[in-house]
C-alpha cells in the first residue's frame, strides 16, 4: 500500500518534481503528465515512467487528450527509475502496487483509476476528466499562490 507523506516545501528556487507512474506508462500516467504540463505553465517538472513500460502510447488516450488541446502522441513509454522517484518531490502513482520504492520525505500517493486499455473513447474520456481534476487539485496544493 502506497503511503502519503508530507511534501517537502517547494523552494521557491526550484521547480517542483512530480512523477506519475503506471505498470505500462502508456495511458493514466501519460494523460496525467500531458495534464500537469498543460496546466502548470512549465511551473512544474514532470516526469512519467513504468514498472512494465509497454511499446507504444495507447492510441485512445492520444485522442482523448488532443480533444482537450493537449499533444501527448510523441511521448514514449519508459521504465521508472529509482533516480526518477528519489528526485521527485511528488509521487503519484496509478494501479503500479507497492513497485514504488519509498523514500523519507517525499509525498506519495495512489490515485485509483481505469486503466483505459482497450477501452473505447466514450470510456476513457471519463477518465481523462478524472484525471484533469486530480492534477487541477494536486497543482493548487504544491503551487504558491
Amino acid at each position: 500500500m502506497i503511503t502519503e507523506t508530507a511534501a517537502p516545501a517547494a523552494s521557491t528556487n526550484r521547480k517542483p518534481v512530480v512523477l506519475f507512474v503506471c505498470i505500462h506508462n502508456a495511458g493514466r500516467s501519460q494523460m496525467a503528465a500531458g495534464y500537469m504540463t498543460a496546466l502548470s505553465n512549465g511551473a512544474v517538472d514532470v516526469r512519467s515512467g513504468g514498472s512494465e513500460p509497454g511499446n507504444e502510447i495507447n492510441p485512445t488516450a492520444i485522442l482523448a487528450m488532443a480533444e482537450e488541446g493537449i499533444d501527448i502522441s510523441q511521448a514514449l513509454p519508459q521504465l521508472m527509475t529509482t533516480d526518477q522517484v528519489q528526485a521527485s518531490d511528488v509521487v503519484i502513482t496509478m494501479g503500479c502496487g507497492d513497485v514504488c520504492p519509498i523514500f523519507p520525505g517525499k509525498r506519495y500517493e495512489d490515485w485509483e483509476l481505469v486503466d483505459p486499455r482497450g477501452k473505447g473513447l466514450d470510456e476513457v474520456r471519463p477518465i481523462r476528466d478524472d484525471i484533469k481534476a486530480r492534477i487541477q487539485k494536486l497543482l493548487a496544493e504544491i503551487l504558491p499562490d
